[in-house]
């Protein structure tokens, strides 16, 4: 079992569920059973009326969630070239339901956002209505290395940030801090990795019945003052303008051209964002242009019901098994891309991936019913 659920009984009597994934040698990757595990607990939850709140967190030192489990996936699509496994269908419906069903939960939902916060983990994270991260967390959405885009509803809160910075962050995987996640909306509380301990023996003290929105604002303030001090320095919100910048162009291939000539910048996280991105998939590249440009106008709903959409559409395609045959299966490094050129991506191809892979109705079409 790699989930575990336990709920606390507070002073009020009220109980205080906990949800612990606990795949620690996978840094807590989401498999497709810890997904619909993790589902039916959060439905019975909502209909409990002693379950009064919600803790979402991850085993081990070095991650809440570094992402989903994505390794039968691709070999699933390496059988089944040209097509969509059925695995796939089940998988992004059910994974994109979960963060969907966290968005718009009816209790409190805290997620412990520590270690690494990648891809899928970024999906529970941000669908959380309490959002907690710690010096820490590491939050990316990586997928250019691996031949997807960022999903789990990142075209939702990387349209939304400052300027550029979520185009910039898609395109390059780059890595963001606790204070970057509080500028950049990702973010809602800073405490420190040893503080959950605390928080929870709080939470059970808590008077559920009365003014509980007061209360639990003033736990989270009075825990976050004594994590302050240790708050990493910013990292994105300061370099917002040069990048804005260099990304005030008409197309992805001149933004592909911007970052890549920062290979060798001084600035060591451009160079690094570089390499990534030269390294990257140009496919991939594309479709976050694509999806951000896309998103602006969507409801959330509709970005998942998208993001469905493009994600069959990539197991149907060859870069996303290759991508992760290169860097988790084979581990050679050296994805060999399909289209190994930013202008050699047709356009058919990109715009394809936003048109349904399924017959009837869309899989998500009952989101809006949550």
């Amino acid at each position: 079992m790699n989930l575990h659920v336990e709920a606390l009984t507070g002073s009020d009597g009220a109980r205080i569920a906990i949800a612990t994934l606990d795949a620690e040698k996978t840094l807590n990757a989401l498999s497709l059973p810890m997904i619909q595990q993790l589902s039916e607990h959060l439905d019975a939850w909502a209909k409990d009326p002693q379950v009064v709140c919600v803790l979402l967190r991850g085993n081990g030192t070095k991650a809440f969630c570094a992402g989903g489990e994505v390794r039968s996936l691709a070999q699933a699509c390496l059988d089944h070239p040209g097509e969509v496994p059925a695995l796939a269908g089940y998988f992004f419906a059910a994974e994109y339901r979960l963060d969907y069903r966290l968005h718009t939960y009816p209790k409190p939902v805290i997620c412990w956002g520590h270690g690494y916060v990648l891809g899928g983990g970024m999906g529970l994270l941000q669908g959380a209505g309490i959002r907690i991260v710690t010096p820490s967390s590491r939050l990316a959405m990586p997928e250019i290395s691996i031949g997807l885009y960022p999903d789990v509803g990142a075209s939702w809160f990387l349209s939304r940030m400052p300027g550029k910075l979520g185009l910039f962050l898609g395109l390059t995987g780059a890595h963001m801090n606790g204070r970057d996640a509080l500028d950049l909306g990702l973010a809602d509380r800073f405490l420190l990795d040893e503080q959950q301990e605390a928080l929870i023996e709080g939470l059970l003290q808590l008077n559920w019945q009365e003014q509980t929105p007061r209360q639990l604002n003033s736990l989270l303030k009075a825990l976050q003052q004594e994590a302050v001090e240790q708050m990493p320095a910013a990292q994105w919100l300061p370099r917002r303008q040069q990048i804005d910048g260099w990304l005030d162009v008409s197309d992805v291939a001149c933004a592909w051209r911007a970052i890549s000539q920062l290979h060798s910048h001084s600035d060591a996280l451009y160079s690094r964002a570089a390499k990534t991105l030269a390294e990257g998939c140009p496919l991939t590249a594309h479709l976050v242009w694509e999806q951000i440009r896309r998103a602006r106008l969507l409801s959330l709903a509709e970005v998942f019901q998208m993001e469905y959409t493009l994600s069959l559409n990539c197991c149907r395609h060859p870069e996303f098994a290759e991508g992760v045959r290169a860097r988790l299966i084979d581990k050679d490094q050296q994805p060999h891309w399909h289209w190994a050129d930013i202008n050699q991506v047709p356009e058919a191809v990109v715009e394809a991936h936003f048109h349904k892979a399924w017959e009837g109705r869309h899989p998500l079409a009952d989101l809006t019913d949550y």
